[in-house]
């Protein structure tokens, strides 16, 4: 029996609506850092409170319309491919619920109505937000995707947007009117997009380590199964590093408004994410599935990660300059008390699952 969900079920489905939340968050972060550095001078501007809910609305509202627009017009591109993964054989176009046609109709009518709402704010903003648009869809779906293992490295570039556009929406009285869409008057921005770029590759093999095979089934290359799990985890380390690097840039311009301490807490949160990659054994014993438990461990960290360094990177605009290596030492220590208590979450949620279960 095929319980078909309504429509708007569906358009949610299509857009990947958790997915795409979950990266918006790093544009709402962007904004409340840069609105939190003009509020204590650390860089020119003048921002209310009213301003940060008003520039965090309109990023979110445009910016999960044109992902989730993407990220329709991907199911219909992988149309024939997502039967074939436990993953994705439950999409609404294999499921029958909707037809290719009025799935692309409504991708495109969203990407495009999400670059528009950036129009008014400024050109950058929608000029980053299309490109990111025609890059998924063009560029990393159609084009590399089922081409080249390092489909997820290029076309990553499209999913580290997000707080590189929710900076230029803060910002955009400060941003220069010129025909250079690089020009944001400030390296920040692509530090932010570099740490979604860099953190994209172990992130997602991790997830292609676990789940082996299950591309390669349907055509698609991962460098898991086409170069193997040792060329995956040597190249996982080398993101890993670059990471370091990215947390490292306060050192080489201070004058932007990023304290040292910065360098200081991200550098302690990627050495805690490292420590997954380096864990994971390409010889470790399968479970009962033939997946990698090493390898899905490292992958949820992952995610853990990439929420904290948000979190840091608000946190420390936030402190006042006088006492942030006293609040950074603070950060560090809650982070592992936070994890404690958010995998015993986990447990007991797991444990009551089962015993509703049985």
């Amino acid at each position: 029996m095929n319980n078909q969900p309504g429509l708007l079920t569906i358009y949610l489905q299509l857009m990947k609506l958790r997915v795409v939340v979950l990266l918006q968050i790093t544009a709402i972060c962007a904004i409340l850092a840069h609105d939190l550095m003009v509020r204590s001078d650390a860089i020119p501007g003048d921002r209310t409170w009213l301003d940060t809910l008003q520039s965090s609305l309109v990023t979110l509202l445009g910016g999960t319309l044109a992902a989730g627009g993407s990220n329709a017009i991907n199911m219909v591109y992988d149309r024939d491919i997502d039967p074939g993964m436990s993953r994705t054989r439950t999409r609404p176009i294999p499921n029958g619920w909707i037809s290719p046609k009025h799935a692309l109709i409504f991708g495109i009518c969203m990407a495009t109505l999400g670059t528009a709402v950036f129009i008014p704010i400024h050109w950058k903003a929608a000029f980053w937000s299309l490109f990111s648009v025609l890059f998924y869809v063009f560029i990393y779906t159609i084009w590399l995707k089922r081409r080249t293992p390092q489909n997820i490295v290029i076309g990553g570039i499209a999913g580290s947007t997000p707080p590189l556009i929710g900076w230029i929406v803060a910002a955009s009285a400060n941003i220069p009117d010129n025909m250079n869409p690089f020009d944001l008057a400030s390296p920040i921005p692509w530090m932010l997009l570099l740490l979604i770029f860099f953190w994209t590759p172990p992130h997602f093999w991790a997830l292609a380590l676990y789940r082996s095979g299950e591309y390669d089934k349907v055509g698609v290359p991962m460098l898991p199964d086409v170069k193997g799990a040792e060329r995956t985890l040597k190249e996982s380390k080398i993101y890993c590093v670059l990471l370091f690097l990215i947390g490292s840039v306060p050192c080489f311009w201070p004058e932007y408004g990023l304290p040292l301490a910065w360098a200081f807490i991200s550098g302690f949160l990627t050495l805690w994410y490292s420590i997954s990659v380096w864990r994971i054994n390409p010889n470790e014993e399968l479970d009962a599935d033939g997946r990698m438990p090493l390898a899905f461990a490292s992958f949820m960290r992952s995610l853990g990660y990439l929420a904290w360094m948000f979190i840091a990177f608000v946190y420390i605009a936030a402190v006042p300059s006088e006492q942030i290596w006293y609040f950074s030492f603070g950060f560090i220590l809650a982070v592992p008390i936070v994890n404690l208590f958010v995998i015993k979450w986990k447990n007991s949620n797991s444990q009551r699952k089962v015993l509703n279960a049985e």
